[in-house]
């Protein structure tokens, strides 16, 4: 069974992931080193990791499979989930690829470079309805998508 994972910690989408992840009949699991309440998100299984900078990134990684999908907005954790086969996938419907996570992994070593030496405040852009809608075409692309044979 295909597993949808899910950074969840601060995740604006987990909803809608839940719920497309639901419509392919994959199971959807929610990793978080905050606690959940489980009543909130019957459709899925919750995973709570130990406290820890990168408990649900490498719990995430140790469970991410070829074929599974991994939404997250942390570049390094796509990267990671890629390494394995999993399709990867930011919380705005941006798709980690082979070809672009080289691009973005850079980038995210200059912004921080900004911001290390004053130059940016790195205030993240607000998440709006473009950026949610974007998210659902993208995960139900990628759930279309033929699977690697096992």
């Amino acid at each position: 069974m295909i597993k949808v994972l899910i950074d969840a910690d601060a995740c604006p989408v987990k909803d809608e992931a839940i719920e497309v992840a639901a419509r392919y009949g994959a199971e959807a699991v929610l990793v978080s080193n905050g606690g959940m309440r489980p009543s909130r998100y019957p459709g899925a299984r919750i995973v709570t990791v130990p406290e820890g900078a990168d408990a649900a990134d490498d719990w995430i990684v140790l469970a991410a499979e070829a074929g599974d999908v991994v939404i997250t907005a942390d570049i390094p954790l796509a990267a990671r989930a890629l390494e394995k086969g999993a399709a990867s996938l930011g919380p705005t419907g941006r798709e980690y690829t082979s070809e672009s996570i080289g691009t973005a992994l850079s980038m995210r070593a200059f912004k921080q470079h900004l911001r290390e030496t004053g130059e940016s405040k790195g205030y993240n852009a607000s998440f709006t309805g473009a950026d949610r809608s974007r998210f659902l075409q993208s995960l139900d692309m990628v759930l279309r998508r033929p699977r690697p044979s096992p």
